[in-house]
């Protein structure tokens, strides 16, 4: 099976991205990071990227009349490089429908919470951890998801709980979700890239 041409969007220190070197490195997964596109400047993950020489390219915003033309942009930069799989990780923008349909089934998002609970508009980051301490669920965890038009409301892939403790706090719960996070995101492309994902109405068969 040929390797699969894969394409990293991030907009921070790039965490995720780094499991997913590491796991392409190791053979775990049978892809290849062709470019990594970040909408911020300073995001750490494009040095992470470099670190490995993989391209890393900023593209900003503020360049473009409108996030059509923006996510238009970041497609072109896609497609010269073939890239087959879209992965967000932590890339903190929603993307166009335009963007969707072109790589419908082909872009994969993880989100730090269970998805449906803590997610959709507003929810990202340390934000996520603050709602479900403030709300006093007793669990929570990660989430992988295939990416559709709204936010956070794709097929979901892969899914993991850890549990809320007391004296938890943002930090410490961050902590032990993106420890999960660093597992599914590698497992999701894994399996993309073996071509064992089936997307069925809502739900995503994973084949043997």
């Amino acid at each position: 099976m040929s390797s699969v041409n894969i394409g990293v969007l991030i907009s921070g220190g790039g965490t995720n991205l780094q499991a997913l070197i590491d796991s392409i490195d190791k053979g775990y997964i049978n892809g290849k990071i062709k470019v990594v596109i970040s909408n911020r400047k300073d995001a750490y993950g494009l040095v992470r990227a470099r670190k490995n020489l993989i391209e890393a390219l900023y593209i900003n915003r503020k360049e473009f009349n409108s996030d059509i033309e923006f996510d238009l942009k970041i497609l072109d930069e896609l497609e010269k490089r073939q890239v087959e799989l879209v992965v967000l990780a932590g890339y903190l923008k929603v993307l166009s429908k335009e963007f969707v349909n072109r790589y419908k089934n082909r872009i994969i998002n993880i989100h730090p919470s269970l998805i449906p609970s803590f997610c959709g508009k507003g929810y990202y980051g340390e934000k996520v951890h603050r709602a479900v301490l403030d709300y006093g669920v007793k669990i929570t965890g990660a989430t992988v998801h295939f990416v559709d038009e709204g936010a956070d409301t794709g097929p979901i892939i892969l899914q993991e709980a850890v549990f809320v403790d007391n004296n938890d706090t943002v930090d410490t719960l961050r902590e032990k979700v993106l420890e999960i996070e660093h597992k599914l995101l590698p497992m999701a492309v894994k399996l993309f890239c073996e071509n064992k994902l089936e997307v069925i109405g809502r739900k995503v068969i994973i084949r043997d």
